[in-house]
């Protein structure tokens, strides 16, 4: 029977050109009982834009047509830009009068302009159909406008306000929060319409900040009851001694885990032991593919949240906590099942000679990166003497994962160092304290360790030609190189060479350490970068310079990381046949599209929730003066950022003393008559002058 691969690739052929649906009919010889199933096929091709008809009802590849897929990203100023399915491909610009309707994340076919040869700007695009809505409901105000009632979205990126009607089930006023359906989506006027389902409260109501957050980004807060059932059954198994037989059994080795003291999910442990060449690194990962079988109503459910999401302190997990706090959690004293990635490593942080098991462990105890930073920095003689076991152990951890980050350092591993925010909240959700989150020793062995695993799983998987999801990060834009260039230049730097290479961009952070322009210049090098996404190609992964990489240490809130774990298992219980490998390719392209969207979801979600604690923080400080530095500076102002690392505007018409220009060759401001500059790093005495909850935006004053 003819299915979608069959038909993609008698497409793909060379000697292909568009034909008709009864031409096709005749290609693959389709008898009278099996059309409908074969218009079925093509219907779906078509739908999800893999394949394309034209006006002539001929049926195409959208590459044949100059058309491409992708998703596109607004801006709030109304353009548009199309990340392609298409590996290595440019990003397609697209003008807000080109959308045709498109929304903020909606799956596109756009039609590509050639460009003239030699012209080196972004390749620009019309959208010519919307393949796939990513938002169905939406979160925004409710207001009354001149000639009609609209809720204007949260998100600055989604551009079209939404026509609602009155409505007599629901109490709504002016200023409301609500959740709105979209009844009928944008034409190309920007006109859409939809009907009111939730009023979520009033600007400022207690806990409406995390609600509003959760329902804008579309976040699944509570699991249906047949998949809590499914858990209750999965989490009531105990492990079995017929189940321990088959596995390697490592519960004498010697392994703790180590994670941050509120952590309920536990799905990772690290054994180390020095051996002849080098060290032996055991990286014990909880095998979650042993509970939550493929397609199963976990599985499902699983593989549409995508990815646990961390919300200062609530969190929505990927399971159920039955599996993630229980069972599948590498729980201290107790026998677990795991995936182990068993490394050798010598003294240059090689990989010679390595396993991977299924394996069950017992973990001896468990650490926080608190305590383990205590006991590295000899300051706690208590800790010392209560893990006196484990002590040197701890101390060749930290030596092993030296060696590992140097190796990693010299290929040329782009290593930022943004200060980041730790948010502590009272019971209610209010913020009583903003402090900068130290990265210790205990955080840094644990990540060198569990990228030297992913390193070695996705090198293993790519030469045993397994279909999986890889973890991805293409090379910078050429044309995002040229601006960063035009920044990087004015500070004295430069990115050039025949090849664009990591350690090019990390020379650069290098060299800008400890200087005023660091963070600044950073944000700008992270901003020239690509979204790390989700394929099932190796494509290597730029800001690790890793040439293979996938994500396999966290199942437990990670769905690609359980899919390398599910095609694991089935490796090395009995191989996989062809069959099942072709099934699995199948998948893989949805997989990953889908799981690269929850996971940008989620990253939104939990810096928009940490901006809005800032400024709910911040607000009971309006007129008090603080002491901060200049983090960037712009045509319209500058940016001070205290060392809480709350940052706010100093807009330029507040400054009165002078008239002030911008100079973009060194990002300064500086007065016309004064002759008073501001420039990035100065210190500057501020006085909070607004703060603005809703749109978690802070402003403020020169003290002069």
């Amino acid at each position: 029977m003819v299915n979608k691969n069959t038909v993609l690739e008698y497409m793909r052929q060379d000697s292909y050109h568009p034909l008709s649906y009864t031409d096709l009919m005749e290609v693959f010889e389709i008898q009278a009982e099996e059309e409908g199933k074969f218009a079925r096929v093509l219907g779906t091709l078509e739908k999800q834009g893999d394949i394309v008809k034209t006006r002539k009802k001929k049926y195409g590849l959208p590459d044949q047509m100059n058309l491409a897929k992708g998703v596109i990203n607004l801006s709030q100023r109304g353009y548009g830009f199309i990340i392609l399915d298409q590996p290595d491909s440019p990003d397609i610009f697209v003008y807000g009068r080109n959308l045709n309707g498109a929304m903020h994340h909606d799956k596109v076919l756009v039609r590509v302009y050639q460009r003239s040869n030699g012209d080196s700007r972004r390749p620009e695009g019309e959208v010519v159909r919307v393949i796939n809505r990513a938002n169905k409901e939406l979160v925004g105000t409710y207001e009354r406008g001149k000639h009609s009632l609209q809720v204007i979205p949260d998100d600055s990126r989604q551009i079209y306000p939404i026509t609602v009607s009155r409505t007599r089930k629901l109490k709504v006023n002016p200023g409301d929060k609500v959740l709105v359906s979209i009844t009928s989506w944008p034409d190309k006027k920007g006109i859409a319409e939809g009907k009111i389902l939730e009023v979520l409260g009033k600007k400022g109501q207690p806990g409406l900040d995390v609600q509003v957050v959760i329902k804008k980004h579309g976040l699944a807060t509570e699991f249906p009851d047949s998949v809590l059932e499914e858990a209750v059954q999965a989490s009531a198994q105990s492990v079995s001694e017929a189940e321990t037989r088959k596995r390697l059994d490592l519960r004498n080795v010697s392994m703790v885990t180590i994670d941050g003291e509120d952590a309920k999910d536990l799905d990772d442990a690290v054994s180390v032991e020095k051996i002849a060449g080098g060290y032996r690194l055991g990286v014990h990962i909880a095998d979650v593919s042993h509970y939550v079988r493929e397609d199963s109503k976990l599985d499902k459910e699983a593989c549409k949240r995508g990815t646990s999401v961390y919300l200062i302190n609530r969190v929505l997990p990927m399971l159920p906590p039955q599996l993630s706090n229980d069972i599948c959690s590498l729980n201290a004293k107790q026998d677990r099942l795991t995936l182990s990635c068993i490394m050798d490593i010598d003294q240059q942080g090689q990989v010679f000679n390595y396993e991977i098991r299924k394996s069950v462990i017992n973990v001896k105890e468990r650490m926080t990166y608190t305590d383990v930073n205590k006991i590295l920095a000899g300051e706690d003689g208590a800790l010392k003497d209560r893990y006196r076991d484990y002590i040197d152990n701890f101390f060749l951890m930290k030596e092993l994962a030296d060696i590992i980050r140097a190796e990693r350092m010299a290929r040329g591993m782009l290593d930022f160092d943004f200060p980041e925010s730790k948010v502590i909240v009272d019971d209610n959700g209010v913020p009583i304290e903003i402090k900068r989150r130290e990265q210790g020793d205990g955080e840094k062995l644990i990540e060198d360790f569990m990228i030297k695993a992913n390193e070695t799983v996705a090198e293993h998987m790519y030469n045993q030609e397994l279909p999986i999801l890889y973890r991805v990060h293409e090379n910078p834009d050429e044309d995002a190189l040229v601006k960063l260039n035009h920044v990087l230049g004015v500070f004295g730097h430069q990115i050039k060479g025949r090849k664009i290479q990591p350690r090019l961009f990390q020379k650069v952070l290098e060299d800008i350490k400890g200087r005023p322009e660091e963070q600044m210049i950073s944000l700008m090098i992270l901003r020239s970068m690509k979204h790390a996404r989700y394929v099932p190609q190796a494509l290597g992964h730029f800001g690790l310079a890793s040439k293979y990489y996938c994500h396999f240490t966290s199942p437990i809130r990670r769905y690609p990381d359980l899919i390398v774990h599910r095609v694991l298992g089935l490796m090395l219980a009995n191989g996989i046949n062809e069959r099942k490998k072709v099934s699995l390719i199948a998948k893989m392209v949805e997989y990953g599209e889908h799981s690269t969207m929850q996971e940008i979801k989620a990253e939104e979600a939990e810096r928009e929730l940490v901006s809005i604690k800032k400024a709910q923080y911040m607000e009971p400080f309006v007129g008090e003066e603080f002491t901060g530095k200049i983090s960037s500076v712009l045509s319209f102002g500058f940016f001070v950022e205290l060392p809480n690392t709350v940052e706010g505007l100093v807009h330029i018409s507040s400054i009165a003393d002078d008239y002030y220009v911008f100079n973009d060759r060194n990002y300064t401001l500086t007065g016309n008559h004064s002759g008073r500059k501001f420039s990035i790093g100065d210190e500057v005495k501020v006085q909070l002058a607004k703060v603005d909850v809703n749109e978690a935006k802070i402003d403020f004053e020169l003290i002069h």
